[in-house]
Order: C-alpha cells, then structure tokens, then sequence
C-alpha cells in the first residue's frame, strides 16, 4: 500500500480497491472507504499511523464487501470513530446478507456467502444525503451515483477532488473483465451524464492505477458509456430469436471469451438481469413461458 498527496489535504492509499484520505487540522482523518476486510483495515491504519494521522471518520462509497469490509476493525481500533453512507447503503452493510441473496436470489450456498458476510454486526453511525456535509467543520460534496449499486456516493473534498467509487471502470478494470457489474442500466446512465457535469480537477476511481483530470475522465467516461451500450446492443442482437436470462448470459461469456469463477458468473448475471430490465421498460422486448421456461425476445 502506498500513501500518495492528489492535492492540499487530500490523499489516497492505493491499493486493489484504493482508499480515499482526507486530513483535517486536528490530524484526525476521514477515510473513503476501508478495504476488503480486516487485514485490509489494519493495513490502512498501519500507514496513517506511519504518517502521523489518526482514523476518527469512515465515509463507506457502497455496501460491496470491498468498500466496507474494514468498517469492523476501525470502530474495535479507534474508539469513538464515525462511520457514514447513504440510506440505502446504510440498510446493506447492517445487513450484509442482504447482498449476497441479492445476487442468488434466494438464501445464497455457503461458497457464495463467504466472500460477502461476517458474523459480526456493524452499524451505520450517520446517514448522509446527496449535497454538502459537513464533518469536523470541513465541508464535502456527496453525490449520487447509482447504478453500480442503488444508492451508491461520490465524495469531492475542497481540494478540487472527486472520489468516484465504482461509477466508473478505470482502462484496465475494462480489458481485465470486460462486462460490467451494473445493477441498474437507466441510473448508470444518469450517473455518467452526472459525473461529465462535475467541475473537479482529480478524479480517483476505486479500482485504477492512476488519477484522472477533467479533460481524461470525461475520454473515460465516454468510454464507459460506450462500452455499456455495447453490451445492451449485444443483447438485442442475440435476442432476436428466443433467449432465458441464462441463455443469454452464456451466448454472451461465449462470444466475447469472458473468463468467469463463480463470484462473477453471478455480478454477470446481475447485469444481464439489468438490461433485460432497461429493454423491458422501453418496450423493446415480450416474453414467453414455454416448457418451463422463461424466454425473452426483442418485438
């Protein structure tokens, strides 16, 4: 992990899922994000304490495992610390079950579970709303940005930058997976229409190795874009004749050579489940039960 200033107060642990940091005056930090687990959060807290910093502020991004798996080790090593999100991220990460049914659609087998629960209960200690918030009277802007999951936030600090979380695919998230893991096709939409309307001058995704300026997020983005609209092009293509979720899924991991474990066969299929929905919605598809089956098929 390394430690690294984007600009002022404002820095970042890079890591697979790089963590936001902001430092206030009394040397207190506020942390976007606090990594996979507890080994994760232990790690964070080693390199504050290398710099002279204290963890006294969480704000979680979203509910995903690896944005909040840390949460457990903060509050049991630093008494006092003050864990926020979004209401609906809120209801996830005192419920970490939650999502991993999300994803099986029913109680989950133990292989999918693991990955996603504790057996530890943690609690949201502040909901925060889109607009300005203010903690340890420094302001930050929160920002809604959904898709990737439902209620998902964007933190900018004073310093002119902006900690996208997942909204976002950095150039080599994009080449390494290839599809997305959106949940809602519409919102995701929106969120890049969103984010191109931002005035930051740093941009840091979550998962990406490098920090993006105006004129180079707004290339990313359009990238994004781009390469979601792929998918949903695809699926129309294939749906011309008869297709269940599971077979479209499969014609398309087949015809773009997308490698899967079993984790990701099911983010897969969320957004399968997603453009279904968002064709649906716009009228582009009918369905069809036949022996046993549910099939869709474009109009």
């Amino acid at each position: 992990m390394d430690f690294k200033k984007i600009n002022g107060k404002t820095y970042y642990i890079s890591s697979g899922t790089n963590i936001g940091v902001y430092l206030f005056k009394d040397k207190y930090t506020l942390l976007i994000d606090t990594g996979n687990n507890n080994q994760q959060g232990r790690k964070i807290s080693e390199v504050l304490e290398k710099n002279n910093m204290n963890i006294k502020y969480v704000i979680n991004t979203h509910h995903h495992s690896d944005h909040s798996g840390g949460n457990y080790y903060v509050k049991e090593n630093f008494p006092g610390s003050i864990i926020y999100t979004s209401e609906k991220e809120k209801v996830y990460i005192e419920n970490d079950e939650l999502f991993s049914k999300q994803l099986f659609n029913a109680t989950p087998i133990k292989k999918l579970r693991k990955d996603f629960m504790t057996s530890k209960e943690m609690k949201v200690d502040r909901v925060i709303n889109e607009g300005v918030e203010k903690i340890n009277n420094e302001k930050f802007e929160i920002i809604k940005l959904c898709g990737h999951s439902d209620g998902q936030i964007g933190i900018a600090t004073r310093d002119g930058v902006c900690f996208l979380a997942d909204s976002v695919m950095s150039e080599e998230i994009i080449k390494k997976y290839k599809m997305p893991f959106i949940s809602d096709i519409e919102k995701q939409l929106n969120t890049y229409r969103k984010i191109l309307e931002l005035k930051y001058d740093y941009y840091v995704l979550s998962h990406g190795e490098k920090i993006y300026n105006k004129e180079n997020i707004k290339k990313l983005i359009n990238k994004n874009k781009d390469h979601l609209l792929k998918y949903i092009d695809i699926s129309k293509e294939l749906l011309e004749q008869p297709k269940s979720r599971e077979g479209l899924l499969e014609e398309i991991i087949i015809l773009e050579e997308i490698n899967v474990d079993f984790n990701e066969y099911h983010f897969l299929n969320t957004t399968i489940g997603a453009i279904i929905t968002f064709l649906y919605e716009k009228e582009e598809l009918n369905y069809q039960i036949e022996n046993g089956k549910l099939y869709y098929y474009k109009k």
